[in-house]
Protein backbone atom coordinates (compact mmCIF):
# COMPACT_ATOMS: atom_id res chain seq x y z
CA UNK A 1 0.00 0.00 0.00
CA UNK A 2 1.48 3.43 -0.96
CA UNK A 3 2.81 5.42 1.85
CA UNK A 4 3.20 2.08 4.21
CA UNK A 5 6.95 2.13 4.86
CA UNK A 6 9.04 -1.11 3.97
CA UNK A 7 9.02 -3.57 7.11
CA UNK A 8 12.59 -3.91 8.39
CA UNK A 9 14.09 -7.24 7.10
CA UNK A 10 14.13 -10.03 9.60
CA UNK A 11 16.06 -12.30 7.21
CA UNK A 12 19.36 -14.53 8.93
CA UNK A 13 22.23 -12.59 8.13
CA UNK A 14 20.90 -9.14 8.30
CA UNK A 15 22.07 -7.78 11.60
CA UNK A 16 25.76 -9.09 10.60
CA UNK A 17 25.53 -7.54 7.20
CA UNK A 18 25.09 -3.88 8.82
CA UNK A 19 27.28 -4.90 11.32
CA UNK A 20 30.09 -5.59 8.61
CA UNK A 21 29.17 -2.44 6.58
CA UNK A 22 30.00 -0.42 10.05
CA UNK A 23 33.35 -2.00 10.14
CA UNK A 24 34.07 -1.44 6.44
CA UNK A 25 33.54 2.37 7.22
CA UNK A 26 36.73 4.20 8.65
CA UNK A 27 36.44 7.07 10.97
CA UNK A 28 39.85 8.12 12.78
CA UNK A 29 39.60 11.01 15.06
CA UNK A 30 42.98 11.43 16.07
CA UNK A 31 46.32 9.88 14.92
CA UNK A 32 47.26 6.45 16.66
CA UNK A 33 50.96 6.42 17.75
CA UNK A 34 52.02 3.18 19.22
CA UNK A 35 54.14 3.44 22.42
CA UNK A 36 57.50 2.09 21.99
CA UNK A 37 58.99 2.83 25.32
CA UNK A 38 61.14 -0.10 26.82
CA UNK A 39 58.19 -1.41 29.51
CA UNK A 40 55.85 -1.80 26.57
CA UNK A 41 58.07 -4.31 24.69
CA UNK A 42 56.48 -8.07 25.60
CA UNK A 43 59.19 -10.22 26.52
CA UNK A 44 59.33 -14.03 25.44
CA UNK A 45 61.21 -16.46 24.67
CA UNK A 46 61.14 -15.78 20.52
CA UNK A 47 62.84 -12.43 21.44
CA UNK A 48 65.51 -13.20 24.18
CA UNK A 49 68.19 -13.64 22.01
CA UNK A 50 67.65 -10.43 20.33
CA UNK A 51 67.17 -8.64 23.68
CA UNK A 52 70.27 -10.00 25.00
CA UNK A 53 72.22 -8.79 21.78
CA UNK A 54 70.44 -5.32 21.29
CA UNK A 55 69.12 -4.25 25.20
CA UNK A 56 72.29 -5.99 27.17
CA UNK A 57 74.34 -2.61 28.07
CA UNK A 58 77.45 -5.03 27.51
CA UNK A 59 76.53 -7.01 24.69
CA UNK A 60 77.17 -3.70 22.32
CA UNK A 61 81.15 -3.78 23.10
CA UNK A 62 81.27 -7.52 21.43
CA UNK A 63 79.24 -6.26 18.29
CA UNK A 64 81.72 -7.02 15.53
CA UNK A 65 82.75 -4.35 13.31
CA UNK A 66 79.93 -2.14 15.85
CA UNK A 67 77.23 -3.29 13.77
CA UNK A 68 74.13 -5.86 14.53
CA UNK A 69 71.48 -6.75 12.56
CA UNK A 70 68.00 -7.04 13.85
CA UNK A 71 66.11 -9.52 11.72
CA UNK A 72 62.58 -11.11 11.75
CA UNK A 73 58.73 -11.13 9.92
CA UNK A 74 56.73 -8.48 9.67
CA UNK A 75 55.02 -7.44 13.47
CA UNK A 76 57.71 -9.14 15.74
CA UNK A 77 58.51 -6.35 17.47
CA UNK A 78 61.66 -5.25 15.57
CA UNK A 79 61.11 -1.49 15.22
CA UNK A 80 60.42 -1.73 18.74
CA UNK A 81 62.62 -3.11 20.09
CA UNK A 82 65.57 -1.10 17.61
CA UNK A 83 63.53 2.70 19.39
CA UNK A 84 64.27 1.03 22.78
CA UNK A 85 67.93 0.77 21.82
CA UNK A 86 68.34 4.21 19.67
CA UNK A 87 66.20 6.15 22.82
CA UNK A 88 69.00 4.45 25.49
CA UNK A 89 71.87 5.41 23.04
CA UNK A 90 70.51 8.85 21.82
CA UNK A 91 71.13 7.77 18.27
CA UNK A 92 68.69 9.00 15.32
CA UNK A 93 66.70 6.13 13.61
CA UNK A 94 66.56 6.55 9.58
CA UNK A 95 63.88 4.97 8.06
CA UNK A 96 65.74 2.77 5.10
CA UNK A 97 63.11 3.63 2.37
CA UNK A 98 64.17 7.01 2.91
CA UNK A 99 67.61 6.71 3.18
CA UNK A 100 69.96 9.12 0.79
CA UNK A 101 72.96 10.50 1.03
CA UNK A 102 72.42 14.07 1.30
CA UNK A 103 70.28 13.80 4.53
CA UNK A 104 73.25 11.64 5.84
CA UNK A 105 75.81 14.56 5.21
CA UNK A 106 73.26 16.36 7.36
CA UNK A 107 72.74 14.79 10.11
CA UNK A 108 76.63 13.74 10.74
CA UNK A 109 77.34 17.78 9.90
CA UNK A 110 74.81 18.02 12.96
CA UNK A 111 76.72 15.38 14.73
CA UNK A 112 75.71 15.52 18.53
CA UNK A 113 75.28 11.48 18.59
CA UNK A 114 77.76 7.86 18.82
CA UNK A 115 74.93 5.53 18.02
CA UNK A 116 72.96 5.05 14.87
CA UNK A 117 70.03 3.10 13.99
CA UNK A 118 68.29 1.81 10.27
CA UNK A 119 64.99 0.60 10.48
CA UNK A 120 64.07 -1.71 7.36
CA UNK A 121 67.50 -1.86 5.77
CA UNK A 122 66.67 -4.36 3.57
CA UNK A 123 64.73 -1.61 1.77
CA UNK A 124 67.08 1.08 1.27
CA UNK A 125 66.21 1.63 -2.83
CA UNK A 126 70.59 2.65 -4.01
CA UNK A 127 72.70 0.62 -2.56
CA UNK A 128 75.26 3.41 -2.88
CA UNK A 129 73.53 5.39 -0.29
CA UNK A 130 73.81 2.81 2.33
CA UNK A 131 77.58 1.61 1.64
CA UNK A 132 78.38 5.29 2.33
CA UNK A 133 75.98 4.97 5.54
CA UNK A 134 78.48 2.32 6.84
CA UNK A 135 81.29 3.64 5.36
CA UNK A 136 80.88 7.20 7.68
CA UNK A 137 79.81 5.27 10.60
CA UNK A 138 82.79 2.87 10.92
CA UNK A 139 85.01 6.04 10.44
CA UNK A 140 84.06 7.40 13.24
CA UNK A 141 83.60 4.64 15.34
CA UNK A 142 80.02 4.80 16.22
CA UNK A 143 77.66 1.84 16.67
CA UNK A 144 74.89 0.95 14.04
CA UNK A 145 71.87 -1.31 14.51
CA UNK A 146 70.05 -2.27 11.46
CA UNK A 147 66.84 -4.04 11.49
CA UNK A 148 65.13 -5.73 8.33
CA UNK A 149 62.87 -8.44 7.66
CA UNK A 150 65.23 -10.56 6.20
CA UNK A 151 68.98 -11.74 7.40
CA UNK A 152 71.56 -10.08 6.12
CA UNK A 153 73.20 -12.97 3.90
CA UNK A 154 69.24 -13.08 1.95
CA UNK A 155 69.58 -9.20 1.14
CA UNK A 156 69.56 -8.62 -2.89
CA UNK A 157 73.11 -6.74 -2.93
CA UNK A 158 74.99 -6.16 -6.26
CA UNK A 159 77.70 -3.49 -4.78
CA UNK A 160 80.92 -5.90 -3.77
CA UNK A 161 81.93 -3.48 -0.70
CA UNK A 162 78.24 -3.24 0.59
CA UNK A 163 77.85 -7.22 0.21
CA UNK A 164 81.39 -7.63 1.89
CA UNK A 165 80.54 -5.08 4.99
CA UNK A 166 77.01 -6.86 5.27
CA UNK A 167 78.70 -10.10 5.41
CA UNK A 168 80.90 -8.91 8.35
CA UNK A 169 77.86 -7.79 10.07
CA UNK A 170 76.77 -9.74 12.76
CA UNK A 171 73.14 -10.68 13.25
CA UNK A 172 70.21 -11.94 15.59
CA UNK A 173 66.92 -13.09 14.50
CA UNK A 174 63.62 -12.57 16.57
CA UNK A 175 61.54 -15.84 16.36
CA UNK A 176 58.00 -16.04 15.29
CA UNK A 177 55.66 -14.98 18.57
CA UNK A 178 54.41 -18.09 20.69
CA UNK A 179 51.32 -18.09 22.31
CA UNK A 180 51.28 -16.73 25.50
CA UNK A 181 53.38 -13.62 23.25
CA UNK A 182 50.42 -13.54 20.80
CA UNK A 183 47.58 -12.71 23.71
CA UNK A 184 49.85 -10.36 25.53
CA UNK A 185 50.62 -8.44 23.10
CA UNK A 186 46.74 -8.48 21.51
CA UNK A 187 45.26 -7.14 25.30
CA UNK A 188 48.70 -4.84 25.35
CA UNK A 189 47.36 -3.69 21.90
CA UNK A 190 43.67 -3.41 22.61
CA UNK A 191 44.42 -1.45 26.15
CA UNK A 192 46.89 1.13 24.08
CA UNK A 193 43.80 1.91 22.05
CA UNK A 194 41.55 2.28 24.73
CA UNK A 195 39.04 -0.46 22.70
CA UNK A 196 36.78 -2.29 25.50
CA UNK A 197 36.18 -5.59 24.72
CA UNK A 198 34.74 -8.50 26.52
CA UNK A 199 36.59 -11.18 27.82
CA UNK A 200 34.41 -14.12 25.98
CA UNK A 201 34.67 -12.16 22.80
CA UNK A 202 38.54 -10.82 23.19
CA UNK A 203 38.80 -15.02 23.43
CA UNK A 204 36.59 -16.19 20.88
CA UNK A 205 38.74 -14.10 18.51
CA UNK A 206 42.31 -15.30 19.96
CA UNK A 207 41.33 -18.76 19.03
CA UNK A 208 40.68 -17.94 15.11
CA UNK A 209 43.05 -15.22 14.49
CA UNK A 210 46.34 -16.43 12.70
CA UNK A 211 49.37 -17.30 15.04
CA UNK A 212 51.57 -14.53 14.16
CA UNK A 213 51.75 -11.26 15.31
CA UNK A 214 51.32 -8.84 12.20
CA UNK A 215 47.66 -10.44 12.32
CA UNK A 216 47.30 -9.50 16.17
CA UNK A 217 48.28 -6.05 14.98
CA UNK A 218 46.05 -5.51 12.25
CA UNK A 219 43.29 -6.64 13.99
CA UNK A 220 43.80 -4.60 16.82
CA UNK A 221 43.98 -1.55 13.95
CA UNK A 222 40.46 -3.00 12.51
CA UNK A 223 38.53 -3.33 15.67
CA UNK A 224 39.81 0.56 16.28
CA UNK A 225 38.43 1.81 12.84
CA UNK A 226 35.28 -0.77 13.07
CA UNK A 227 34.24 0.19 16.85
CA UNK A 228 35.06 4.12 16.57
CA UNK A 229 32.64 3.60 12.99
CA UNK A 230 29.99 2.02 14.99
CA UNK A 231 29.79 3.94 17.68
CA UNK A 232 29.47 1.22 19.93
CA UNK A 233 31.42 -1.31 22.07
CA UNK A 234 32.62 -4.63 20.00
CA UNK A 235 30.18 -6.87 20.05
CA UNK A 236 30.83 -10.38 19.04
CA UNK A 237 29.03 -9.88 15.61
CA UNK A 238 31.20 -6.89 14.77
CA UNK A 239 34.41 -8.64 15.90
CA UNK A 240 33.17 -11.65 13.74
CA UNK A 241 32.75 -9.15 10.21
CA UNK A 242 35.92 -7.20 11.37
CA UNK A 243 38.19 -11.12 11.61
CA UNK A 244 36.43 -11.84 8.16
CA UNK A 245 37.84 -8.76 6.45
CA UNK A 246 41.02 -9.55 8.12
CA UNK A 247 41.18 -13.24 7.12
CA UNK A 248 40.69 -11.65 3.52
CA UNK A 249 43.56 -9.57 3.62
CA UNK A 250 45.80 -12.66 4.91
CA UNK A 251 44.46 -14.36 1.85
CA UNK A 252 45.32 -11.39 -0.68
CA UNK A 253 48.91 -11.22 0.97
CA UNK A 254 49.16 -15.22 0.23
Amino acid sequence: MAGVPPAQSSAPGAESRRERARAEQIALPFAYRPRFGRSDFVAARSNAAARAWVLDAEALWRWPEGRMALWGASGTGKTHLLSVWAARHGAPVIEGSRLNERDVADLFSEGGFRALALDNADRVRDEHDLLHLINLVREQRMALLLAARLPPARWSIRLPDLASRVRATASVPIGQAEEELLHRLFLRLLAERQIVVAQPVTEWLLRRLPRNARAIRDMAALLDQAALASGGKVTRALAGSVLETLLQQETDRD
